[in-house]
């Protein structure tokens, strides 16, 4: 399948809602709610489940429009079929582990924490395409690191939103760390 993948930016700003109010989770509407903000959001769970759709969207926009919140966009012709939330871990709120080991310590990290890819398009290499293009990316853009959290066990195309393990290893990561539910992917660029 030939894509093209931009970088979001604020003039994509249309097609990133589009893709979320329209395409994203349209087998999966309980979840449309989240307009990629999980990560984003500083207060608790408790406080994210009583977040509504309009408050969310509303938020991505600002982050966006801020350049807080980054990530690639995947199109068919002209239409979006899949999103890569990727960005300088710093402008995330939250991931899923502490790090505060001395091989990250004045490294610049990406994080990757989630890939929506249209019910469509699974199984069609839409998140490998975005993956490798968002490793150049990164490369070109002086990052050390890039590094993601995919978790373990059997699980639901909506469960493995963080992409599964043997894409990572496949594109050259490496187990980081390992936790009970998940492990912490890494690829040295730098």
């Amino acid at each position: 399948m030939d894509l093209k993948i931009k970088e979001m930016t604020p003039d994509l700003l249309d097609n990133f809602l589009y893709y979320f109010d329209e395409i994203g989770f349209a087998d999966n509407p309980d979840w449309s709610v989240c307009y990629c903000q999980f990560y984003h959001f500083p207060g608790t769970i408790k406080e994210w489940e009583k977040r509504s759709k309009e408050e969310n969207r509303n938020a991505s926009i600002d982050l966006i429009c801020s350049g807080k919140m980054s990530g690639f966009i995947a199109y068919q012709d002209d239409d979006p079929v899949g999103w890569c939330n990727a960005n300088l871990r710093e402008n995330y709120e939250k991931i899923p582990y502490e790090d505060d080991s001395p091989d990250s310590q004045g490294k610049k990290i990406a994080g990757i924490v989630c890939f929506l890819i249209a019910h469509t398009h699974r199984r069609q290499n839409v998140a490998r395409q975005l993956l490798q293009y968002i490793i150049l990316n990164f490369k070109d853009k002086g990052y050390d690191i890039i590094e993601a959290y995919p978790r373990k066990g059997k699980l639901s195309d909506a469960h493995s939103y963080r992409g599964p393990i043997t894409l990572y290893e496949s594109e050259g990561f490496t187990l980081y760390k390992e936790f009970p539910n998940f492990n912490v992917m890494r690829k040295i660029l730098h």
